[in-house]
């Protein structure tokens, strides 16, 4: 007995993605530990999926993997544009030693936060909200960087009026000065790449279509997203999590040069939610329905901590 001999009639009828093939989901959830950083055939060559043993391990590898962009596109003078989370965020402060320890300035970077939380209209939470997205930057990576920071016109924000104008800042940086791009990005609960949700794919005709999209104001969230985010970062106030968002779509980060992705959700003591997110997203084959399946095929690295490559059998605690 499970989720599947039990769905029909039941309140989770209709609740999942509508493009999700249950059955298959559930044989990837029953991977073992050695089957995760198995290659698909439709992985990039130079992508790869780099074990954590911990959550240290994993703060650091990834916080100094996007401190040697930073440092490798400021030595041979490219600028570098970052499209950055908030989520996982555990990295910045490693970026920042590094970067402080290298001696390595900030003046080249253009950072471009992926999503903002919104209300159906994109407006967004006031930047001294300590939920906003941009509250959080500024005290993780910006403002903790000092005077090595990246210059305040060069922090872009996903806010109603500045957002539309992603694509062709990006795109400018791109032609005229030779850019290097590289989106850093985590793994939602139901597989969202920003607040780029899975049940978008039911709108668009084609994935080359899906594929064209630069980004949402007032992207409609999916009910797991917010209880995601009602447990990671609103300590469990289902109430405090804004129902919407701004997000960048999948033209800008399946665009990159290189990717920088991480997945860390896991609440220790037997609990965690990403298991089988990651393993979605590795082992499934790219589908608009799981925005995050099409990351693999992109150069670049996907960090990922132990505990989430266990297996995932039942343990009640």
């Amino acid at each position: 007995m499970n989720l599947l001999t039990t769905l029909a009639g039941s309140l989770m009828e209709g609740f999942l993605p509508a493009g999700w093939d249950l059955a298959k989901i559930d044989r990837l959830g029953a991977l073992g530990p050695g089957d995760v950083p198995r290659r698909e055939a439709w992985w990039h060559p130079q992508f790869e999926p780099i074990l954590c043993t911990n959550y240290a391990d994993f703060d650091t590898y990834m916080g100094h993997e996007i401190a040697r962009e930073i440092q490798q596109s400021y030595q041979v003078g490219q600028p570098l544009i970052l499209i950055l989370p908030v989520g996982p965020m555990g990295m910045y402060r490693w970026t920042v030693y590094f970067l402080k320890e290298w001696k390595v300035p900030c003046k080249h970077v253009h950072g471009f936060n992926m999503d903002e939380w919104s209300d159906a209209a994109g407006n967004t939470l006031p930047p001294h909200n300590s939920g906003a997205f941009q509250y959080a930057m500024e005290h993780a990576f910006y403002g903790p960087l000092g005077e090595q920071t990246v210059p305040l016109e060069q922090r872009h924000f996903a806010l109603k009026n500045e957002l539309p104008k992603y694509a062709a800042q990006i795109q400018e940086l791109r032609d005229r000065q030779g850019a290097r791009l590289v989106t850093v990005f985590g793994i939602g609960r139901v597989c969202h790449i920003a607040f780029w949700e899975p049940h978008f794919a039911a709108e668009f005709k084609s994935e080359a279509e899906w594929k064209a999209q630069t980004h949402r104001l007032g992207a409609k969230l999916h009910p797991l997203t917010i209880e995601q985010n009602a447990l990671t970062s609103f300590k469990s106030r289902t109430t405090l999590v804004p129902a919407y968002a701004n997000t960048i779509g999948p033209a800008l980060f399946l665009a990159s040069d290189r990717i920088i992705g991480g997945a860390d959700g896991s609440f220790n003591r037997g609990m965690q939610w990403q298991g089988l997110s990651l393993r979605m997203s590795l082992h499934h084959e790219p589908t608009p329905w799981i925005p995050s399946t099409y990351m693999p095929t992109l150069p670049g690295r996907l960090f990922y901590v132990q505990e989430l490559a266990e297996p995932l059998v039942a343990e009640c605690n």
